[in-house]
């Protein structure tokens, strides 16, 4: 099947299941790549954390943190569904940055991220990630804003209705009523943007080799799994990535890497028009598109 057969079909497909999104694969040796809309920008959740992570490690080779340092953490007291970690905590804890990073990067854990955010802001993490010459993810707020939305606010019973105000209230130009869910105050990217960021990770650039192994580490611990690591990971692929939620968008950013020697960046962001919670159909076919790009590429 032809490139161009495979992404109207795949387009098809999407749509058929209530997605859209920005997807892209690329050979990480070759730099050949097959997508669907991957310049489309979306909100990136918990993706955030990958360049937190980054820049947090860079600190800590720079010798402006010391990963051994212990920090009391505030509890996050959150009791919807959903965040884990230090963010459901009831009572105050004290946790080494380094144990920080791996609550934030594996666990997902916003409220360790937040206290990460505090040794160092959105904005340097951003000047971090121009001086290394990633450009296109835009940081503009830390993660406790993301358990602030209608889901929060509304009975368990009623999460349908928290997704049909994320999916009715959005306008043609990625604007929005929710500012989490706007593309103009979020922290936002495209797909190819954060692919950029798995390359360097992943690839000799501009980041430290030590740092970029940090990373890779970290990535290669996260405990959430149910999203695409069933296409991408086996005993023959090491699959190591980072998951975003909110609302109605799921995301996943990763690289799978062969035993053969094949190693190829994968990175999904969607938004769901189903108003519903729970939704594993949307994370099957997410992934099931995801795996039909890779398989091309990887087959061409």
């Amino acid at each position: 099947m032809s490139t161009e057969a495979l992404v109207r079909d795949l387009r098809a497909e999407l749509d058929d299941g209530g997605l859209r999104g920005s997807f892209l694969v690329r050979d990480l040796r070759s730099g050949a790549e097959v997508g669907i809309d991957p310049d489309r920008e979306y909100p990136i959740a918990s993706l955030v954390k990958v360049p937190l992570a980054a820049a947090t490690l860079e600190r800590i080779r720079r010798g402006e943190l010391d990963g051994a340092t212990q920090l009391d953490v505030p509890p996050g007291r959150v009791t919807t569904p959903g965040p884990i970690g230090v963010t459901r905590f009831r009572h105050p804890a004290r946790i080494a940055v380094e144990d920080l990073l791996y609550l934030s990067t594996c666990l997902s854990d916003g409220q360790a991220a937040d206290v990460l955010f505090g040794l160092t802001p959105p904005a340097e993490v951003a000047a971090l990630l121009t001086g290394w010459g990633l450009s296109g993810i835009a940081l503009r707020h830390e993660l406790r804003d993301l358990v602030d939305t209608p889901a929060e606010r509304f009975d368990a019973a009623e999460a349908d209705l928290a997704h049909a105000l994320a999916i009715g209230a959005g306008t043609a130009g990625q604007g929005h009523r929710l500012a989490q869910l706007d593309v103009s105050r979020a922290n936002t990217a495209s797909a190819r943007a954060v692919l950029e960021l798995l390359q360097a990770l992943w690839t000799p650039s501009k980041i430290d080799p030590t740092v970029a192994a940090g990373v890779r580490e970290l990535m290669a611990n996260n405990v959430i799994r149910h999203r695409l690591t069933p296409d991408f990971a086996s005993d023959a692929a090491k699959w190591s990535s980072k998951t975003g939620t909110l609302l109605n968008m799921r995301h996943e950013a990763g690289v799978v890497e062969h035993a053969d020697g094949g190693v190829f960046g994968v990175v999904a962001l969607t938004e769901s028009r189903v108003p519903a919670a729970v939704q594993p159909e949307a994370d099957v076919l997410m992934s099931r598109v995801a795996r039909a790009l890779r398989d091309h590429l990887r087959g061409a």
